[in-house]
């Protein structure tokens, strides 16, 4: 498998996402990308119950625990790699999560404009 240099949106190193839970494309932490990555698991976001639930609604439930899978399911407070497309339905929906710029990686900037991360960015620059 291929991943894609670590860059963020920042222009900077891409910076861990989450390893409790264990998130990322590869499960090694960050929002890595690659050709293998369809769905472009690129937005290191910060889950909230309204957005778990829209997510549910939508057919992807990550909230309920799939052992068979190692998967404990996520809660309010995780930060789990959201593929960018899904955010950008979020953002549509006024459903979306808060967001780390510095650990979503480059490549969501295919999909998700700038202004529209920066309206949810826990750690967006500061502006003079």
């Amino acid at each position: 498998m291929a991943k894609e240099a670590g860059l963020n949106v920042l222009g900077t190193a891409l910076e861990e996402c989450s390893m409790d839970p264990l998130t990322g494309f590869w499960r090694d932490g960050c929002c890595h990308t690659g050709p293998e990555d369809l769905g472009r698991h690129t937005v290191c976001a910060v889950m909230t119950d309204e957005f778990l639930a829209m997510s549910k609604y939508l057919g992807n439930d990550l909230s309920t625990p799939r052992p068979e899978f190692g998967f404990a399911g996520l809660k309010a407070g995780d930060q789990w790699c959201l593929c960018a497309g899904r955010f950008l339905q979020a953002h549509d929906e006024g459903a979306a999560p808060r967001l780390r710029l510095a650990a979503t990686h480059l490549r969501t900037l295919d999909i998700v404009p700038m202004a529209v991360l920066l309206e949810y960015a826990l750690d967006a620059p500061a502006t003079e």
